[in-house]
């Protein structure tokens, strides 16, 4: 089964929950307890990847070390070109919309497309979208960060994506932003696509995860607090939050 299908067939049953791991923040196989202990916890699904320090050498080793340990997708969600691996299940094939550079809108996805070929990569289309704070994510994308208040802007954007034909929508606040993407601005734009609604950065709680939720993302991403405490309770709650239990 493609991870797309798999992905839609989970939105069938409720929210999804997904988990991101940096490959630079710890070992490959630090980075695939971590991932073990995620997948105990509920996650539905694995994504790998960091804004910086991000080889292509520390993605495969990373990916190979949690598809050792774990049954569920892993998907990429890089940053540049070096972050591929061909020992994936999946690709997040990116665009990030809101940025001044031409290379994160479609330049680092031309140099990629014929590796991602030659590998026979699955692709999942996203408009990648940076939202007020935007962190270390919107320095390196030259984002225009979409404010906080604006949510026209987030519509238009969103709808944009779902026109040019993409699968999923992604409003990220950025990996350790003090706040998430407001649960107004996250209801405004469910409310005009059709297209699934990811969002991510800042979700630090079950009651920030399940805010989210209730706001209308489809798929919930938490990233930094799976690294900063070693507590798989922590986790387990922010999936049973997600995902209503």
């Amino acid at each position: 089964m493609k991870v797309l299908d798999y992905l839609h067939r989970k939105l069938r049953d409720g929210k999804v929950h997904m988990t991101l791991l940096d490959p630079d923040k710890l070992p490959p196989e630090e980075t695939a307890s971590l991932a073990v202990s995620a997948r105990k916890a509920g996650t539905d699904a694995l994504m790998v990847g960091g804004s910086t320090g991000v080889t292509h050498e520390k993605v495969d080793a990373t990916v190979m070390a949690i598809k050792a340990k774990t049954d569920v997708p892993v998907i990429l969600f890089p940053s540049s070109g070096e972050g591929l691996s061909r020992h994936a299940d999946a690709l997040y094939f990116m665009s990030l919309l809101n940025s001044r550079d031409p290379r994160m809108i479609v330049g680092e996805q031309r140099l990629a497309s014929r590796v991602v070929k030659q590998w026979g990569l699955e692709t999942i289309s996203m408009g990648y979208l940076l939202v007020e704070p935007g962190m270390r994510a919107g320095e390196i994308g030259k984002a225009d960060l979409i404010r906080r208040t604006d949510h026209e802007t987030a519509i238009q954007y969103a709808l944009a994506a779902q026109f040019i034909g993409m699968d999923l929508v992604y409003l990220e606040a950025g990996s350790g932003a003090p706040e998430a993407v407001p649960p107004e601005m996250i209801r405004a734009v469910k409310k005009e696509i059709l297209i699934p609604l990811v969002v991510g950065g800042g979700l630090r709680t079950p009651e920030a995860a399940r805010t989210a939720a209730l706001a209308g993302a489809d798929m919930v991403v938490t990233g930094t607090i799976v690294e900063s405490s070693k507590d798989l309770s922590v986790l387990r709650e922010i999936v049973r939050a997600v995902k209503g239990r």
